[in-house]
């Protein structure tokens, strides 16, 4: 039945990335209000106007639905595709300035924040929620600043592992910001100050990792 009510929508000419979209948003919405756990796939279908059916048809279960809301998300921390070969350090400077004010820009939207305090609310009663934010979400952050520091290395601007000169990194460019935000007794930085702060992060960062044989 499910994929009939998919294929009559195909026949109607419906879009179906639209129709998955609003359910998504609406999976979304009923995790914030009612938590991960309490959430029911008739409240999402219901507030996303779909039949359960369709829901399942066009996203699946519930978890998947959470892994979804969060993959779409982190798509945007991925490393860029035409990261600029780095044969200097300016050049590495200028990579970690803008990936960090994409990465803080990103982290510190007020959905994103949501998400965490989500997972960090369904802890013990899911914690399938903090797996998913950590294994998708953090981690497509994570493997982004692992290749630029890999490519740094290769170059041989940098030396350490690509792993600990990212997390490195990281704490220089987040410092307490994220718990701040969590908090709620921080705003969210504007945009000439997330720059800023990237700025100062890769500053310091480079400071702290001389070119390799003083070069």
């Amino acid at each position: 039945m499910a994929k009939a009510s998919v294929s009559k929508r195909r026949r109607e000419g419906v879009d179906e990335t639209a129709v998955r979209e609003r359910i998504l948003k609406a999976a979304f919405a009923a995790f914030m209000k009612s938590g991960y756990a309490t959430a029911s796939t008739l409240e999402i279908a219901t507030r996303a106007r779909v039949s359960k059916r369709e829901l399942y048809a066009l996203v699946g279960n519930k978890q998947e639905m959470l892994i979804a809301c969060i993959s779409e998300r982190a798509k945007r921390l991925v490393a860029p595709a035409d990261l600029p070969v780095l044969r200097d350090r300016e050049t590495l400077e200028r990579v970690l300035v803008s990936f960090g004010t994409k990465f803080v820009r990103e982290v510190s939207d007020p959905t994103v924040v949501a998400v965490f305090r989500l997972a960090i609310g369904e802890a013990v009663q899911a914690p399938e929620v903090a797996r998913a934010l950590d294994s998708i979400g953090r981690e497509a952050g994570r493997a982004a600043l692992r290749k630029i520091m890999a490519e740094a290395q290769a170059s041989g601007l940098l030396t350490g592992r690509p792993a600990e000169l990212a997390g490195q990194f990281a704490g220089l460019l987040w410092r307490d910001l994220m718990v701040s935000l969590l908090l709620g007794v921080a705003k969210r930085p504007n945009p000439r100050e997330i720059a800023g702060r990237a700025r100062d992060a890769a500053a310091a960062f480079l400071q702290l990792h001389p070119l390799p044989n003083g070069g």
